[in-house]
């Protein structure tokens, strides 16, 4: 998506409302100008198309906008050492498994088939709700004899499939040509730049969005090569993104959906040599460098940890998926697995009550503590309660009310409490301490008493100094009166 596609949004909007067509198919696709970021993600990690339907009104209640669903296509269903494709998250069963492609069609034995992600798509338009997916053309399955051979035959057989290095571990993440065209993890690198590979792809992505899919996650974005990138052997040019945001056409077919209608965003993890500036003329991308600096604050307790108020980006923050913790981090070394949700919350409370970026809200397994990470361990389930928890539920609707206004964030003396002011409208205060906390910080609110919509917990404002006890690991969100 370009920046000049993403321009012409606001004015879309207006024609669509005066025609009386729905807008939803566009919703908050790229702020502009001095509008904050209104989309608010949750990621429905490991639950199937049903379980996500069976639970929208407890999303639409929690404030989400958008519902970023697991990997649709064929997957794997058993691998070395598991030999039955069980549901469990990690045993029987691996959560991983859907990450692993065999085919581009819809439908897996973890989340569902077609018609039921059609009837998730239906539902969540009752609800204003936006449903993406998770989409992985980078790699197939480790076990690329597990390819289905109607995918092998599309792309003209199973060697015109991967890259030249497709097989050759990256050893040097920071060489684009290694980077893009080598394994990664054992996972064999599909050469994406191959025409046969593209139409077949983008038929996959058009029948997403015949069942009203809105949009995508581009899983490993960072490994599939921009235009300024070197070529691999068997590529005559590296055209993938403007295939896969609908600029050219393949063989005759393009997105069916132009990509100004859709939101897109790709997992370009941060590093040394990642072209976030390119990759951000096709797409939005994931803010990786912010949710660690995140974390290092709330593992020490103390906002002056880290830069709380640096995006770490150089892709304006409108632009950016933002979030505390994602998947990876949860499952892959457990990084931020140890971190207690309730802690994990009020660096949501936090990061959802800035006015830029688009936070997602990762769902951690049902049952899950630091001490039993898979919790009840079961593919296809809901996650935890967390993510309508009355404090997320509340800063996810300040967010909404809160677009427009400025923002500033205070902090009090020892660092311990927050303050995200938004002008003179509102302000959320997070203590991410394990102790209860009496203290005064700045503000940009009015004098007089405010009492927060989560707590009942009442706080007071005189000549630009907020007073008030913040109870442990908790977070407020006040409101001016009217």
């Amino acid at each position: 998506m370009t920046r000049s596609m993403k321009k012409t949004i606001l004015s879309l909007f207006a024609i669509l409302m005066a025609t009386g067509i729905s807008a939803q198919d566009n919703f908050n696709v790229s702020p502009k100008g001095d509008n904050g970021n209104e989309r608010i993600l949750l990621q429905a990690w490991c639950w199937s198309f049903n379980t996500i339907r069976e639970n929208l009104k407890a999303i639409a209640d929690a404030g989400f906008t958008t519902v970023q669903t697991p990997p649709a296509q064929h997957c794997i269903i058993e691998a070395k050492g598991d030999k039955g494709g069980g549901n469990q998250l990690y045993g029987k069963g691996r959560w991983y498994y859907h990450y692993q492609p065999t085919d581009w069609k819809i439908g897996n034995y973890q989340v569902g088939t077609r018609d039921d992600l059609k009837a998730l798509c239906d539902e969540a338009r009752k609800y204003g709700i936006q449903i993406i997916v998770d989409v992985i053309p980078n790699h197939t399955a480790i076990d690329d004899t597990r390819v289905e051979d109607a995918f092998d035959d599309a792309v003209g057989g199973h060697d015109n499939l991967y890259h030249a290095a497709g097989f050759t571990e990256i050893d040097d993440y920071n060489d684009r040509l290694k980077c893009t065209t080598g394994q990664m993890g054992g996972l064999p690198d599909v050469n994406t730049e191959n025409p046969d590979f593209q139409h077949y792809y983008l038929t996959y992505v058009n029948d997403l969005i015949a069942c009203g899919v809105r949009g995508f996650r581009y899983d490993t974005a960072k490994h599939i090569g921009l235009p300024s990138d070197p070529l691999d052997p068997r590529s005559k040019q590296n055209d993938f993104w403007l295939v896969a945001t609908g600029q050219k056409a393949v063989k005759g077919l393009t997105m069916t959906k132009p990509a100004e209608e859709m939101f897109i965003y790709g997992e370009v993890l941060q590093d040394k040599n990642t072209k976030e500036d390119e990759y951000g003329t096709f797409v939005d991308l994931t803010a990786s460098s912010y949710g660690h600096v995140l974390r290092n604050i709330l593992n020490a307790q103390n906002w002056g940890a880290d830069n709380y108020d640096n995006w770490c980006h150089t892709v304006s923050p409108a632009h950016l998926v933002t979030w505390v913790e994602s998947h990876d981090t949860y499952c892959n070394a457990h990084e931020s697995a140890g971190i207690p949700s309730a802690r994990i919350r009020q660096g949501w409370a936090f990061l959802t009550a800035r006015k830029y970026g688009q936070p997602l809200f990762y769902s951690r397994p049902d049952g899950s503590t630091p001490e039993n990470v898979w919790g009840n361990n079961v593919v296809g389930a809901r996650g935890n309660d967390e993510f309508f928890h009355p404090e997320v539920a509340a800063v996810n609707k300040f967010r909404k009310a809160m677009l427009a206004q400025p923002e500033s964030i205070t902090l009090n003396a020892d660092k311990t409490i927050a303050a995200v002011n938004r002008g003179k409208k509102g302000a959320v205060l997070v203590n991410i301490t394990d102790n209860a906390v009496t203290t005064s910080l700045s503000t940009t609110l009015p004098n007089g008493k405010y009492t927060d919509r989560v707590h009942g917990k009442t706080f007071r404002v005189k000549k630009g100094i907020i007073y008030g006890t913040f109870d442990a690991l908790s977070s407020y969100v006040l409101y001016a009166r009217k």
